[in-house]
């Protein structure tokens, strides 16, 4: 099984039933998997604070959220973490593509690659870094029970090595 296909299968195991999502080259097959799913309803976004707050509102209709995001998206959406989801409890699984890691090739990548660890923590938003396909498949469905359980967000960190 592909690293796509694994995330695909976890969030599938988790019931995830609503998904936004943003470009992201690491995350594009993930995203097919997603919109060719009739279980899932898949909204694509132009900005992070967006994706969350149509998964805010879907979340309180009902659906077990998701947004795949690219972690340089991750500082546009510290205050609606804070503001709108920690406050009130909202659960919500973040399939986050973890740029600027080892092997990136792209050196504006490496800054934000390098924080994202530290904003989350500070934000502290509890995540986990499946390293293969196999730890994905095991971790999604357990971050989602963290995530509703905690009535918190839950962040799974997708390294560059991953895919």
């Amino acid at each position: 099984m592909n690293s796509s296909q694994a995330v695909y299968q976890g969030i599938k195991k988790a019931g995830v039933d609503f998904v936004v999502s943003l470009p992201c080259v690491n995350l594009g097959r993930l995203m097919e998997l997603v919109e060719c799913d009739p279980e899932i309803m898949h909204i694509p976004v132009t900005r992070e604070e967006e994706g969350f707050g149509v998964c805010a509102g879907a979340f309180l209709a009902g659906k077990k959220p998701a947004i795949l995001m690219q972690n340089s998206g991750l500082g546009n959406s510290v205050n609606v973490l804070a503001s709108l989801y920690q406050l009130y409890r909202i659960p919500i699984l973040m399939i986050i593509s973890h740029r600027g890691t080892a092997g990136e090739f792209m050196s504006a990548q490496v800054p934000m690659g390098n924080a994202t660890p530290r904003v989350l923590d500070a934000l502290k938003v509890v995540y986990l870094n499946p390293q293969t396909p196999d730890d994905a498949l095991k971790l999604i469905p357990e971050a989602w029970i963290l995530s509703e359980a905690g009535e918190a967000p839950m962040g799974i960190l997708l390294d560059i090595t991953f895919w």
